[in-house]
């Protein structure tokens, strides 16, 4: 254990202001001192210094002696404030010096903390066996490409031309923000919290924006640059959330240039909290995912909406490969949801009320490794 003496600046300013009347004082008395002695001693120094002066030329010696008595006088006068000066400074360089060595110390621990969370990050691995549990609200689709199952809720008709994947994106940045930010899930042994409304928490370490720090970390130990950003666009109020994120997003994208991919991740909206879906992979258990796009519906034009569903499609049909049943059908919906930022921006939702945040922990590890066989 490292003990260290915390000072305020607030105490320092004080200190210093004592500092600077006392040197003030000492010199003001040196002056009027000085001045005191100066208009009797003005006649006899003229005469002497005229005496010595001529000394000094005749012999050399003598002006090295008062050299030196001058030198003497000089630093008897000068001596307490070097003094006092040096105190001064030797314990302000204490104080900064302490201060130096408790930053360092903190930056030292936060250093290892960042090293240690980056070095507990579990991979995925692939080849194992996956099972759908079962679930009180049936699975519903309208349309199937290469076995991506989608709900279509727009009149848009979707053809294998509008469905296939053939879409090429820019892998430099991945932007990961949270319109509704304050979604939170069933309380588990591990992760217990206590609500701040209808499943939902202001509190970041159990609620999606947790979800959100999983895939990022995940991402990042891929190699990919993500941007996490954890702003609570939901609170203090509900209504005007998109709003809000948009200007987050738009914001991010001006800062990170050349970025396609933009997840918006969420937990599904039904507040049942018998409604827990949930596939086995392994011997671990996953909330399921599902996409959800928007189309041209909204007040914002959004022509190119195709594109982030084919994206979508793409990442989907790794997953089925590699981790069949990990994600719900893709719903399609009039809403824009702000998608029209960017080529490859997506809903994410990440299981619904009744998963805990274990299990959204779970999908997260698996959905990083099912982006990266995409991104590759």
């Amino acid at each position: 254990m490292i003990n260290m003496a915390v000072v305020s600046l607030k105490d320092i300013i004080k200190y210093l202001i004592k500092i600077t009347i006392i040197i003030a004082v000492a010199i003001g008395l040196i002056r009027c001192f000085a001045y005191m002695k100066e208009g009797i001693k003005n006649t006899q120094m003229l005469q002497r210094n005229s005496l010595l002066s001529c000394l000094d030329i005749t012999i050399p010696g003598i002006a090295s002696i008062h050299e030196g008595e001058e030198k003497k006088q000089t630093d008897t006068v000068l001596e307490p404030l070097n003094l006092l000066f040096g105190m001064e400074l030797k314990m302000i360089g204490s104080v900064n010096k302490e201060k130096n060595v408790a930053l360092e110390e903190n930056n030292k621990e936060e250093e290892e903390k960042n090293k240690e969370e980056e070095t507990t990050i579990e991979k995925a691995t692939t080849g194992l066996k996956t099972q759908v549990q079962s679930s009180n609200v049936p699975e519903k689709y309208t349309t199937q490409y290469n076995g991506v199952k989608v709900r279509n809720e727009t009149d848009y008709k979707l053809t294998k031309e509008l469905l296939a994947p053939n879409i090429k994106v820019n892998k430099e940045n991945i932007i990961i923000f949270h319109t509704h930010a304050c979604e939170s899930y069933t309380s588990s042994e591990k992760y217990s919290y206590k609500p701040t409304g209808n499943f939902r928490t202001t509190d970041k370490n159990y609620s999606v924006v947790r979800v959100g720090k999983e895939l990022s970390n995940q991402l990042k130990s891929y190699g990919y640059k993500t941007i996490h950003s954890e702003v609570l666009h939901d609170y203090p109020s509900y209504s005007g959330s998109y709003t809000n994120s948009l200007k987050t997003v738009n914001k991010l994208l001006e800062e990170n240039k050349n970025t396609d991919i933009v997840i918006d991740l969420h937990r599904d909206a039904i507040g049942d909290t018998s409604y827990a879906p949930t596939v086995k992979i392994g011997d671990e258990y996953a909330a399921q995912i599902m996409f959800v796009i928007g189309g041209n519906g909204s007040s914002i034009k959004h022509e190119t909406w195709q594109q982030n569903l084919k994206f979508a499609v793409k990442v989907q049909e790794k997953a089925n490969q590699l981790y069949p049943g990990l994600f719900k059908p893709i719903i399609l919906r009039y809403s824009g949801y702000n998608q029209h930022v960017a080529k490859a921006a997506v809903i994410i939702e990440v299981g619904a009320t009744g998963n805990t945040l274990d299990q959204t922990l779970v999908s997260m590890k698996y959905l990083a490794k099912v982006m990266d066989e995409v991104l590759k």
